[in-house]
């Protein structure tokens, strides 16, 4: 095991405070290609923790299974925990990993920014710390961070809302409406922060209409992601601003509450309207297919895990990681170092070829 002395400590924390950016949250300088300096070695078949979120979504079951089977046959000992019961058990998870010994801790927040403590725990043990999905936030104690490009999530499902309105009208104005993800999420505000880049402008011109008002992130959010908390604010902004109006389009960040507020349009017996959404989930394909929901976005979790499974190897092996953006996410204290997927809108017109090599939602589109 290679050890670093005085001289060599000090160059990985100026390396480290040469990432840093002073700007909180993603800027828009773009992605750099290049790698980073991986880990010590450690031994082969050590255990790998995985800390993940509550089941809130399909992606999330599917990955625990990919990470326990992944892990499995690269010949670590996988140590996977849904913390179902909130923060706190998330926060007993981690400690308890790092008490077993877990030489790489990947993280699933629910909440980034409650984490401060179990992460500077197992820096300290000599963990490599991994974010996984959601960025960890106010913490110096994260490696790295592996993610689908979550602000590129937001600006495709803006520009869908805007492609699909086109499809009800040729032109404006559009009324709509904004939903947005549980605060406790960091991803919920990038997400957002990417749609609002380009539907701002269009609000701004009019072509836009957010007719209840409700345009900041604050009076958008969805508090746990759950369906019924969406479904309720989709029922009360029909029922007080939509009794005359029409709705022409609504910004939902992911399929579950894409549903959600179509079964609420549905039941209050109106024209369905333009509904993005995100995840890829089984019933909304189906409901794209079916000319319900107008979009998704494909963000494969097969190859989300198993980027971070290569990293996990790469750190036993100490190799460098492949790290293709160094300036996009800060997370209040640093830049973290990311490996960004590229996600992939899907609507009805690419819906029967965007899943072709998927297992379960190849099958649904043929």
């Amino acid at each position: 095991m290679r050890m670093f002395g005085k001289a060599g400590k000090a160059a990985a924390v100026a390396a480290i405070a040469a990432l840093a950016l002073t700007a909180c949250g993603r800027t828009d300088s773009g992605s750099t290609s290049g790698s980073s300096s991986g880990g010590e070695a450690f031994p082969k078949g050590s255990s790998i923790g995985v800390a993940l979120p509550q089941k809130t979504s399909e992606n999330w079951v599917l990955a625990e299974k990919l990470f326990n089977d992944g892990l499995t046959s690269a010949g670590f000992k996988p140590d996977v925990q849904f913390a179902n019961g909130g923060v706190s058990e998330q926060q007993n998870q981690i400690s308890a990993m790092v008490t077993k010994g877990d030489k790489v801790i990947i993280v699933g927040a629910i909440d980034g920014a409650q984490l401060g403590t179990q992460l500077k725990q197992a820096k300290d043990a000599g963990a490599t710390i991994i974010a996984y999905d959601r960025l960890l936030l106010n913490t110096a104690n994260v490696d790295y961070y592996v993610a689908y490009d979550n602000f590129k999530v937001g600006v495709l499902q803006g520009q869908a809302l805007l492609d699909g309105l086109k499809t009800k009208k040729a032109s404006g104005p559009y009324n709509i409406e904004l939903f947005a993800g549980s605060p406790d999420d960091a991803n919920a505000k990038v997400f957002f922060d990417g749609a609002m880049s380009i539907l701002q402008p269009k609000i701004d011109d009019g072509t836009l209409k957010v007719v209840s008002g409700q345009k900041s992130f604050e009076q958008a959010v969805t508090q746990g992601w759950k369906a019924e908390n969406a479904q309720k604010r989709m029922d009360t902004l029909l029922a007080g601003t939509y009794t005359s109006a029409s709705l022409d389009g609504v910004l939902s960040p992911n399929d579950t509450l894409a549903r959600a507020i179509l079964t609420s349009v549905k039941a209050a017996g109106k024209p369905l309207p333009i509904v993005t959404g995100q995840d890829s989930e089984v019933e909304s394909v189906k409901s794209i297919l079916a000319g319900e929901q107008y979009s998704t976005i494909n963000k494969d979790t097969r190859k989300l895990v198993e980027h971070a499974i290569t990293m996990a190897k790469d750190l036993q092996a100490g190799k460098q990681l492949e790290i293709n953006d160094t300036k996009s996410y800060n997370n209040g204290v640093k830049t973290v170092p990311a490996y960004l997927l590229p996600p992939v809108i899907v609507t009805k017109d690419n819906v029967k070829t965007a899943y072709v090599d998927d297992p379960v939602l190849g099958p649904l589109t043929k």
